[in-house]
């Protein structure tokens, strides 16, 4: 699915073709996502013009005059900039024409995603009011990561992809962040030392970064706001190469199943 640095590409590509444009229409075709998507929709937003474009985890915040416009992507959902003539594909559901003659165009083949209007302050709003801390913000620092891993027996790999610990860490990123900083993914949190928590936390934001200047991971699903792939998946360190050499130190990688999701370690790098 898209993890925080797709999502953070697609905020950089669509903000500097919408901040400052007012919508002109809106059309739902459909409105059965993960949240259904607000009748008054188009209502709410015709002739308000848009102002930043943030992130907050994995949702996109398109500020519009005294509201936000909550977006998530989903499981395999992308947003895209396109031309209002370029007829919808299957799962193209929701539009927002701007006076710049131009198409923002949310596509969810598993409608898992959401789009969501809020007139309140939409950090308070109940998808974010509970997350924790952005993972390249000040809040998340060794201190945090140690005392948060303090008595903790979940595997370290899931205490990192929990939103309420750390926001964005998905699985992707979990995997290469704990094997840069040579820790197995299945070790309990509480059993990681201060000195481990400091280098977790430099690696996680080490790979983040790589892969937002990168754009994002390649994978089957995700496309960037103008149609073409990211590519950060060239450079995986251990992610996907189970039986295949470490890039340290040709130790066969290996695979296990945690939470229903796959980890990748290298039996000799990471204790």
């Amino acid at each position: 699915m898209p993890e925080l640095p797709e999502v953070e590409t697609t905020r950089r590509g669509i903000e500097p073709h919408v901040a400052g444009r007012r919508i002109t229409s809106v059309t739902v075709r459909e409105p059965r996502l993960r949240w259904p998507v607000p009748r008054d929709l188009a209502g709410r937003l015709v002739d308000r013009t848009i102002g930043t474009v943030s992130r907050r985890a994995k949702y996109l915040l398109v500020e519009a005059g005294d509201g936000t416009l909550i977006i998530h992507l989903g499981m395999s959902g992308s947003l895209r900039l396109v031309d209002p003539a370029t007829p919808p594909r299957p799962h193209d559901h929701v539009d927002i024409r701007l006076d710049s003659g131009r198409c923002l165009r949310l596509h969810d083949p598993r409608r898992f995603g959401a789009v969501l209007w809020t007139g309140e302050d939409a950090h308070r709003h109940p998808l974010l009011a509970r997350l924790g801390p952005e993972p390249l913000g000040e809040d998340f620092d060794d201190t945090y990561l140690f005392r948060s891993t303090r008595k903790r027996r979940v595997a370290i790999k899931q205490h990192l992809m929990n939103s309420r610990v750390v926001v964005g860490v998905g699985n992707i990123y979990a995997s290469e962040a704990l094997f840069l900083a040579g820790i197995r993914p299945g070790r309990a949190a509480g059993r990681l030392t201060r000195a481990e928590c400091t280098r977790l936390v430099r690696t996680i934001r080490q790979v983040l970064t790589e892969a937002i200047e990168q754009g994002g991971t390649t994978l089957r699903d995700f496309v960037r706001e103008d149609g073409s792939h990211g590519y950060f998946g060239q450079h995986l360190r251990v992610y996907g190469r189970a039986g295949r050499a470490c890039l340290t130190c040709e130790t066969p990688v290996k695979q296990l199943v945690q939470g229903n999701r796959s980890s990748f370690y290298c039996p000799a790098c990471q204790r």
